[in-house]
């Protein structure tokens, strides 16, 4: 028999091409869970299954309601390009206001008038949390409130709120507070005081509808504007005056 006519082995799988290497492409397209998150998409998965078990049906309204719920808690990776003297959002959402106020107590900062940015989470942006600066952490308090709308500016004071005072490594200290919303009943925060930490690091997480408020040292140069959305751990929020 000609040497053309014998079997021959399969043609190869087409370059790039692969089980592994599609499953590579859509785990970095998918952004991971983050663990403040597992416990409620575990619930809601949960929920549907037994729903489904006892009623025969809601399968697919399950499997939407859980990949919904997973979406919401998702930590995507970001690039960090953190430039010394600056300072970068701590929240994906909108910014809210930006206004001269005295700080909170909790966060013992000098009971003066100091740039604030707020920045507003609705239920469809990132909930994850970032440091705004490479330093130390100095100080975290929890303070229970109301559960307020996150967009009124009350809400920085009335509701529920953990606050992070952070020394960066220029020696400036940056109070970061994250505020419970009208449908916000969890506040979590991963880091503790004389903790080292680095810009862009994801902290903590609220869920449901938020706000983030960001309390600048005097003479800082804000760079964003209200109405502005922000993309934590990336956008530059502001330019810390230099000392001397």
């Amino acid at each position: 028999m000609p040497d053309q006519l014998r079997s021959s082995p399969p043609a190869p799988t087409p370059s790039g091409f692969s089980v592994v290497h599609v499953a590579r492409l859509v785990r970095a397209a998918v952004p991971p869970v983050h663990p403040g998150g597992l416990p409620v998409v575990a619930g809601v998965a949960l929920t549907a299954g037994l729903v489904r078990v006892l009623s025969g049906r809601g399968a697919t309204a399950g499997v939407l309601a859980t990949v919904a719920t997973a979406a919401f808690f998702r930590s995507p990776r970001r690039v960090v390009a953190a430039r010394p003297g600056t300072v970068l959002a701590a929240a994906d959402g909108t910014v809210a206001t930006v206004a001269d106020v005295i700080p909170p107590p909790e966060l013992d900062l000098p009971r003066e008038p100091a740039p604030r940015v707020s920045v507003f989470l609705s239920v469809l942006d990132v909930h994850v949390q970032r440091i705004p600066a490479d330093g130390r952490v100095l100080a975290v308090e929890y303070r229970p409130g109301s559960f307020l709308s996150a967009d009124l500016d009350k809400a920085s004071e009335d509701n529920e709120r953990n606050a992070l005072l952070l020394e960066t490594t220029g020696g400036a200290r940056v109070g970061v507070v994250q505020i419970a919303g009208l449908l916000a009943r969890r506040i979590v925060c991963d880091v503790r005081a004389g903790q080292e930490v680095g810009a862009g690091e994801t902290y903590g997480i609220i869920r449901f509808g938020s706000r983030v408020d960001t309390y600048l040292p005097p003479g800082s140069r804000v760079r964003v504007a209200v109405g502005q959305r922000t993309i934590g751990g990336e956008t530059v929020l502001a330019e810390l005056l230099r000392a001397g």
